[in-house]
């Protein structure tokens, strides 16, 4: 089995590399960071977890301090890349390191997956990566720890949505109260990373409501961020996560899209409440989950709207 192959390469492995996609949310990062908890209760010793950026709120998580945004290395035994479906995704400046490692490693939950790595574990049915990683740990006889629990049950609930979404199982309220009798504690995890905002996030959020707008019978809603309001706002990576899902709150709206203006172009957040949205994405180069997907469309603001506000009624049809 593949996970009996992953554990024996990380036995003969002293050196490794781990990140995700590039702007990682609390599943990419809490994935990584148990991931790397692991290994260090493994006895080894040269973990780097790479990010180029990722939000402040997570500084507060067991061996955050493994992140580092350059490698401490020229080349690595394993790469481990997890919570996503392909190499693209990762930031350009890491690829040689998983290009060059003597074994890579993919660990991801996304329903249309590359399978880039020599050896994957891929699982569209969890909810989260950081659940699939429970399971593995569990089936390759690797403790759990507190520690480890905190990073793995982070990225359940930033994933779910604090347990909201429909792809929560039962498996995932089972991982939650062992995790509660292991002392972590969920309320303020939930409280940190779902309900605590910062002025600059809550301003965000504020202006993206007022830029709401309605089409199709109020079943869709659009609004947009530009580099500018990013300039005047002040708001740091990750502020914006909590903007994509606002219109899907709304009664009767069945697809939310935010629009985040970023140098490449914008970058497109769908959410939804049935509608497979990650067919849509897939349209425009993106992809991710049926409930929610993304992609990136280099164009102006009016063409992008009306390019993704068009293809969101086809489906909706």
């Amino acid at each position: 089995m593949t996970l009996d192959e992953i554990l024996k390469e990380i036995n003969n492995s002293n050196s490794f590399v781990i990140t995700a996609h590039e702007n990682p949310d609390g599943d990419a990062i809490g994935s990584c960071l148990a991931f790397a908890t692991v290994l260090k209760e493994m006895g080894k010793e040269k973990i780097d977890v790479l990010f180029k950026e990722y939000p402040a709120i997570y500084n507060t998580l067991p061996n955050c301090d493994l992140i580092k945004t350059e490698a401490s290395l020229d080349e690595y035994d394993m790469a481990i890349v997890l919570d996503c479906p392909e190499l693209k995704r990762v930031s350009k400046e890491y690829h040689k390191y998983f290009e060059e490692a003597k074994v890579t490693v993919e660990f991801d939950h996304h329903l249309k997956n590359a399978m880039f790595a020599d050896l994957v574990v891929v699982n569209p049915a969890a909810p989260a990566c950081s659940e699939i990683l429970v399971s593995s740990f569990k089936y390759m006889k690797i403790e759990i720890s507190k520690d480890v629990a905190t990073c793995l049950i982070t990225g359940i609930i930033t994933d779910t949505g604090g347990f909201r979404f429909n792809s929560t199982t039962r498996e995932t309220f089972e991982f939650a109260g062992w995790a509660l009798s292991k002392g972590v504690n969920i309320p303020k995890i939930y409280k940190e990373t779902l309900m605590t905002k910062t002025k600059a996030q809550f301003e965000a959020e504020k202006l993206a409501v007022d830029r709401l707008e309605f089409y199709m019978d109020d079943k869709i809603t659009f609004t947009y961020m530009t580099k500018e309001d990013e300039k005047n706002l002040g708001i740091q990576t990750g502020e914006f996560d909590g903007i994509a899902g606002i219109g899907i709150t709304i009664k009767d709206v069945e697809v939310a899209i935010f629009a985040h203006e970023r140098a490449d172009g914008f970058k497109l957040s769908f959410r939804s409440n049935n509608i497979d949205v990650s067919e849509i994405c897939v349209l425009f180069g993106g992809g991710g989950h049926k409930l929610a997907a993304g992609c990136t469309i280099n164009a102006k603001l009016e063409d992008v709207r009306k390019a993704v506000i068009d293809e969101t009624k086809k489906h909706l049809g």
